[in-house]
């Protein structure tokens, strides 16, 4: 009797293992288990397929290794996504079946009974495996309509001057608004090696607008957007969806060709692309983030104006959900435009400081779902690959900024040369910043953060401290107190400028900075 029951005990031990090893080896190797017990043609035609696809990834890693552009370009193209959709979930099915198989080849009613719940707890268990195969086929799908929705499918556009120029909008279509009023407008300039950035911030009530000859706008308007407060900026986009009908045939938003030109004529460069933020959307797209973390550096009210006052956002390092970020960037009660300026281009710095691969890919399904009528833009969906390595580069590397603001310009009253002159000398210190870089070593520093320069003992000036409403910032860190009816100097990012002078005013690191 002993022997019998030993003999028993150690055949019940075999069968499990076996029947565990038969799961284990359908997790590890989808095929394996059938090729070993069961249907071999079956098993060797699922495991080519599951050799293959890993094959694929690492061909596709190896070539990111190498150019990563190249492989972004790839993956958010619309024929290998919707590709990559059928195939993970018709995978997902295959594998969870073939889990299923494995089970049934253990033999499940010759096993003891603690063997068959412990295979059936397994078995459900590993079945989690096809499930995420089939959410990322469904996250796919995803990804795919909303790059479809946000980005263009017409051809790319050239470089101008070795440089990607794109106007950046935060468009404002509140409920107690008439149309939309892009309340937040800049521009950035990219080098298209370097990546190297700068970024020009025109305050939304900028007048007296004259657009360049040969432009859509210079044909309606040939005396410019120059009827005082009632011509702002802000205001051409919805003049132009006002007066649609006057625009040529194959404009597709007046609203955003009408700002384009105005911009093009402040700045004097030439704006290949536009991208819009929908402010009403912008709370579900940061939800998705999981938040920005911003070092608020002065108290921010919720509410005002027309609307009580209900809540404060404080001072301190603190991540803000998508409410309590919209009423950061856009608060108004006790401020300034021009501050409210900063707090939306740290808000801007903050997203772009905290998008990170990881982030995407944990939650991709959130972003792509909330991305929906949040962001146009007219970036071909084919020039994603250059721009992700693009924007990789830019984040390696300081941004330099000005926001055309009282005391550099009265937005009222301006020589459009001299902001011109401006961007000119911004753009250059740039390119020789990056030029330096490359043969030292950057100190990272906070977005907004005055680049240091080199004074003439050898020092070097920075902007880190908050500064008090009526401060300039100067070009080597310093501070001085703005006197209405001066003129400013000109305008030199690598001077080192007098104490009385006006230099570049970037107000960012008095309102908050990216935590």
């Amino acid at each position: 009797m002993p022997e019998s029951y030993d003999t028993f005990e150690s055949f019940d031990s075999r069968a499990g293992r076996r029947a565990i090893s038969l799961l284990v080896l359908s997790a590890i190797m989808p095929g394996s288990a059938q090729m070993l017990a069961g249907n071999r043609t079956v098993g060797r035609i699922v495991l080519r397929t599951w050799l293959g696809f890993l094959t694929v990834l690492v061909v596709i890693a190896a070539i990111a290794w190498f150019s990563l552009s190249t492989v972004i370009g790839l993956v958010s193209a619309a024929w290998f996504l919707r590709l990559a959709q059928w195939f993970l979930i018709v995978w997902a099915v295959v594998w969870a079946l073939v889990i299923l198989d494995a089970w049934r080849l253990t033999r499940p009613p010759t096993q003891p009974a603690r063997t068959r719940r412990r295979l059936a707890i397994s078995t459900a268990a590993l079945m989690v495996l096809p499930g995420s195969v089939a959410y990322a086929g469904t996250s796919t799908s995803a990804g795919r309509e909303a790059l479809s929705a946000v980005f263009a499918d017409g051809p790319a556009a050239g470089t101008s001057d070795g440089r990607y120029n794109i106007l950046l909008l935060g468009g404002d279509s509140g409920a107690s608004r008439i149309g939309t009023r892009p309340d937040s407008i800049q521009l950035m300039s990219i080098d298209s090696l370097t990546g190297r950035a700068a970024t020009f911030g025109f305050t939304r009530d900028t007048a007296n607008i004259v657009f360049e000859p040969d432009s859509v706008m210079a044909g309606l308007m040939p005396e410019g957007w120059t009827c005082g407060n009632e011509c702002l900026l802000n205001g051409l986009y919805t003049w132009a969806w006002d007066h649609a009908d006057q625009f040529p045939e194959d404009v597709e938003d007046p609203g955003i060709l009408a700002t384009r030109e105005a911009v093009e004529a402040l700045s004097g460069l030439e704006i290949q692309y536009y991208a819009m933020v929908d402010l009403n959307g912008f709370q579900n797209l940061v939800d998705a983030l999981g938040g920005l973390e911003i070092n608020v550096i002065r108290r921010t009210p919720i509410g005002g104006g027309t609307s009580k006052i209900s809540d404060w956002i404080e001072p301190g390092v603190q991540r803000l959900d998508g409410y309590h970020s919209l009423w950061y960037a856009r608060s108004r009660a006790g401020s300034s435009n021009y501050e409210r300026m900063a707090r939306q281009r740290c808000v801007m710095s903050a997203m772009i400081d905290q998008i990170d691969p990881r982030t995407v890919a944990t939650r991709f399904a959130d972003l792509a779902a909330a991305s929906s009528g949040v962001l146009r833009t007219d970036i071909p969906q084919s020039e994603l690959g250059t721009f992700a390595a693009l924007a990789m580069k830019t984040r390696s590397q300081r941004i330099n900024g000005v926001n055309f603001v009282p005391p550099l310009i009265k937005p009222w009253d301006y020589d459009v040369e001299e902001i011109r002159t401006i961007v000119a000398d911004t753009i250059a210190a740039s390119v020789e910043a990056s030029e330096s870089e490359a043969t030292s070593t950057s100190v990272p520093r906070l977005p907004g953060e005055v680049p240091p320069t080199q004074a003439p003992d050898g020092a070097t000036g920075s902007s880190a401290e908050p500064r008090s409403a009526g401060e300039v910032t100067t070009a080597d860190g310093s501070t001085g107190a703005a006197t209405d009816g001066e003129t400013p100097e000109p305008f030199d990012p690598l001077a080192r400028p007098s104490e009385d002078a006006n230099a570049q005013t970037d107000d960012i690191a008095s309102v908050c900075s990216v935590g």
